[in-house]
């Protein structure tokens, strides 16, 4: 007989989802098995296996989770009714937020992509794809000059996230400078890059 769904169901996929992330960064995914998962939740195996099919499932939901954050931090920046520069500058401080508050879904998604299946594997990159042209689209709002430049475009967005994407491996939170303000220098050193490509 199926087992039933619990009424908190929801939020103990949410919860296995957090503890795999953590385990994930911290182990890689390849060092940490389901029996190691399973006794950082305090359930059994079977238990767990009744949210998630695999183990590669919860990797994905790991990811999944964060492109979904990210994707709609994105889509509320670029809806601000504001300047370019402005829609950039929040865009860059959202996105250092969720770096800095989900920090091992961030190194897990910029670390573990090739141990998924091969299809989620590509809905991932696609979806990664997606973030990096509509970062290409508002800085060409921002510069025109780089409606021209075709071969800079991917380049001038890539830069861009390799800002922030890496910062989790030196940012402290607790340290002297704060999330905001990496944010800012970010988006000026961005800002001022473009400025200077007209």
């Amino acid at each position: 007989m199926a087992r039933t769904q619990a009424a908190d169901y929801e939020q103990r996929r949410l919860t296995i989802v957090e503890k795999a992330a953590e385990l994930y960064a911290a182990r890689g995914f390849l060092g940490a098995s389901v029996s190691d998962l399973a006794a950082e939740l305090g359930m059994s195996k079977s238990l767990l296996y009744h949210y998630y099919p695999s183990k590669e499932d919860i990797l994905f939901e790991v990811m999944d989770s964060h492109l979904r954050d990210l994707n709609e931090a994105m889509n509320t920046a670029l809806a601000m009714d504001a300047p370019a520069a402005d829609r950039l500058r929040a865009l860059t401080r959202r996105f250092m937020e969720l770096y800095v508050g989900a920090a091992a879904r961030h190194r897990v998604l910029l670390n573990e992509l090739d141990n998924l299946p091969a299809d989620r594997r590509a809905d991932i990159v696609s979806r990664q794809r997606r973030l990096i042209r509509m970062i290409e689209q508002l800085m060409i709002e921002i510069q025109p000059a780089l409606k021209r430049r075709k071969r800079a475009q991917t380049p001038s967005a890539m830069l861009f996230f390799g800002m922030i994407n890496w910062t989790h491996t030196w940012f402290n939170a607790d340290g002297a400078v704060s999330t905001k303000e990496v944010a800012d220098l970010a988006a000026d050193i961005t800002l001022r890059g473009l400025e200077g490509m007209g």
